[in-house]
């Protein structure tokens, strides 16, 4: 199975390159350092180090805490970090050298092909592996551990939907499975989903979500003054304000007629959108500017205008903002959930302490959300109408919006340590003394039974 899949990968390089040709047609950042993609690995980037594979943007952010502490129990010297973090999208990659400056070293990562992995592990060296969340590429996983390296799957998550994908190639699966040195789940859920698929229990813990650790994150001064001027030129103090936060095609329309309903009962109020991806940026305002009086906040960051204060939509075509624009709202919709894509981490809004309203579709956060539903801070709207009635709700009743907010920042600090947890078992997985982890574990843990984040 596995030589088949290594084949296949190979049959399928044209279409890789294909594919990479017309991602840099919409976003011209996937036609630079193709070489990167293949292995082929900048000088720059040192040997022997921790290499951290994060994916994309949210992935990074939310994998912050935990590099940071990496980065401090390792040490960084100029020109030779003892981090390596890898992404797949020039957005991941923006936000690492956001992040972390020169305290981390990086590069994107291979692609799984056989020859590109081995090229790029030859010439790194690490010295461990981290994979987070759902990141399981067999060429990967396979070859860094065939050189004693162990390779841990951390904030691990596996939803029903992946484990009965998994269970249909358990021939090709379950060997990659069986190379983790630790795998580091979210819930007991996902533990024992992983526990389905042929996982030994040894080779498993529950260490909740680095997600919750968040608001350990600061906002830099770049982004504060951002912030103030978008505050200003749009007089936010005098005005409510929803946001809809990584929204996705056919997302975006839905939000634009609910926030047309609201205008009706609340004349002043303000839409903050924030699309998901830097190429449908231009699209997504477009579409605000044909329904509504609208700007760009690259636009107003360049140049305020007292004109701002006439729009009724704010489209939030710079990246790295969406948390601290969080907390300047009332009341906050998670994209990714009105469209079948899982939704998005609910957890910046809950810092913030904003009531949250996703769609039904959740499953990339399903333990997560089943959290703050239950707690009654984060409710369900299905369409426009249901959107708008649940905005509107809220927008009349501050003591409720409070007291939801008050509530999802209890449950963020109520849930928070996983990174802690996690870096006491990547030390020990480090310096060889076995995983060297905590057995006191996410308290209450099971009380997520039956939930997949």
């Amino acid at each position: 199975m596995r030589a088949l899949y290594s084949f296949l990968l190979l049959v399928a390089r044209p279409l890789v390159h294909l594919r990479l040709w017309w991602r840099a047609r919409q976003a011209p950042a996937y036609g630079e350092r193709r070489a990167e993609r293949f292995g082929h690995v900048p000088a720059s980037i040192p040997r022997g180090v921790v290499w951290v594979h994060t994916v994309s943007a949210g992935e990074t952010i939310a994998a912050a805490p935990l590099i940071r502490a990496l980065v401090a129990q390792l040490g960084s010297s100029p020109g030779e970090p003892g981090v390596l973090v890898t992404t797949m999208t020039p957005t991941g990659s923006d936000e690492v050298l956001r992040l972390f400056g020169a305290t981390v070293a990086h590069c994107y990562a291979p692609y799984d092909f056989v020859d590109a992995v081995r090229r790029f592990v030859d010439r790194v060296e690490p010295v461990a592996l981290v994979l987070m969340e759902t990141e399981i590429w067999p060429n990967m996983i396979r070859l860094t551990a065939d050189r004693n390296v162990p390779v841990a799957l951390v904030n691990a998550r596996l939803s029903a939907r992946s484990a009965g994908g998994y269970g249909r190639v358990l021939t090709l699966v379950q060997p990659v499975l069986r190379r983790f040195a630790w795998i580091a789940c979210q819930y007991s859920a996902d533990a024992e989903r992983f526990r389905t698929l042929g996982v030994s229990a040894a080779q498993i813990d529950v260490t909740g979500s680095v997600k919750f650790d968040v608001a350990e994150q600061s906002t830099s001064d770049l982004q504060h003054a951002q912030l103030e001027q978008l505050a200003k030129g749009a007089r936010l103090s005098e005005r409510q304000v929803w946001i809809a936060g990584s929204t996705h095609a056919g997302e975006d329309a839905i939000v634009l007629s609910a926030h047309q309903q609201l205008l009706a009962e609340f004349p002043d109020l303000y839409l903050i959108l924030v699309p998901r991806h830097p190429e449908r940026f231009s699209a997504v305002a477009q579409l605000a500017a044909e329904q509504l009086p609208s700007r760009r906040l690259s636009e107003l960051l360049v140049s305020p205008a007292t004109t701002e204060t006439e729009s009724a939509v704010l489209v939030a075509d710079v990246m790295g903002l969406l948390r601290p624009l969080y907390g300047l709202a009332d009341v906050a919709f998670i994209g990714g959930s009105l469209v079948d894509l899982g939704g998005h981490n609910p957890i910046e809004a809950a810092v913030a302490g904003v009531p949250m309203i996703m769609g039904a579709g959740r499953y990339n956060f399903a333990g997560v959300c089943a959290l703050f539903a239950e707690a009654g801070c984060l409710q369900q709207a299905t369409d426009a109408q249901e959107l708008a009635t649940t905005v509107a709700q809220l927008m009349r009743d501050p003591a409720m919006r409070a007291e939801q907010g008050q509530r999802a920042q209890r449950l963020v600090a109520e849930n928070a340590g996983a990174t802690q947890r996690l870096l006491t078992g990547l030390t020990g997985l480090v310096a060889g003394t076995g995983l060297g982890r905590e057995r006191r574990l996410l308290d209450g843990a099971d009380r997520t039974e039956g939930a997949s984040s």
